[in-house]
C-alpha cells in the first residue's frame, strides 16, 4: 500500500481546490495549477481534505500512481501558498548575473553575454554571485535551475561556472610537477 498517497491532503485557508474532468485545479495566494490525473486515479474533497484513491489497491503500477499523485497534488498546495525557490551561486573572477525585463544576462566567462528568457509563472532574484528561482510549480522551478546551470556547468578545477548554493564540487587536482629520474 502506498503510505504518501493514502495520507489526506488538507486544504489550508485561503486555498480553492476543483475537481473537474481529470483535472486538478489548485487556486491560492501565488497562483493557480493544474495538474491531470491518470485514469486509474481519482481525487475528492471531503471535510476540508483532499482523497486520492486508485482502481486497484493490490496492483503494484496504481500503488505507484498513488504515491505520485499524493505528491504532485500536496506539492501544487505548498507551491500555491509557500511557493518554492533554488538558489544558485556563480563562481569566477568577473562571473556576473543581472535581471533586465524578462531576461536573465549571465557574464560567465563567454566573448558575450548570455541572455536567458525568464518562463511565465517563475521569478528570478540576483543578489552578489547568487541567483534565486522561485514559483509556485515545484517542477518548473527546479527545470529553471537546471537549465540555468547548464549554461556553465562548475568545472573540476578551479570550481569556476554555475552550481547549487548547496552542491559540493569534486575537485581534481591540477597539473602537479612530474619526478624525474
Amino acid at each position: 500500500m502506498s503510505r504518501v498517497g493514502k495520507k489526506p491532503i488538507s486544504i489550508p485557508a485561503g486555498v480553492e481546490v476543483k475537481i473537474d474532468g481529470g483535472f486538478v485545479v489548485v487556486k491560492g495566494p501565488k497562483g493557480e495549477l493544474r495538474q491531470q490525473l491518470h485514469p486509474r486515479v481519482t481525487a475528492t474533497i471531503e471535510a476540508g481534505q483532499i482523497l486520492i484513491k486508485v482502481a486497484d489497491e493490490s496492483a503494484k503500477e496504481d500503488r505507484a500512481l498513488w504515491g505520485l499523485f499524493g505528491s504532485l497534488i500536496r506539492n501544487m498546495v505548498i507551491g500555491v501558498t509557500a511557493g518554492f525557490s533554488k538558489k544558485l551561486e556563480i563562481i569566477g573572477v568577473g562571473f556576473s548575473a543581472t535581471v533586465s525585463g524578462k531576461k536573465l544576462v549571465l557574464k560567465v566567462g563567454f566573448s558575450h553575454p548570455v541572455n536567458y528568457d525568464i518562463v511565465d509563472g517563475i521569478d528570478i532574484k540576483t543578489e552578489g554571485n547568487a541567483i534565486i528561482i522561485s514559483g509556485a510549480d515545484k517542477q518548473l522551478v527546479g527545470e529553471v535551475a537546471a537549465q540555468i546551470r547548464k549554461i556553465k556547468k562548475p568545472e573540476p578545477y578551479k570550481g569556476k561556472g554555475i552550481k547549487y548554493a548547496d552542491e559540493q564540487i569534486i575537485r581534481k587536482a591540477g597539473k602537479a610537477a612530474g619526478s624525474k629520474e
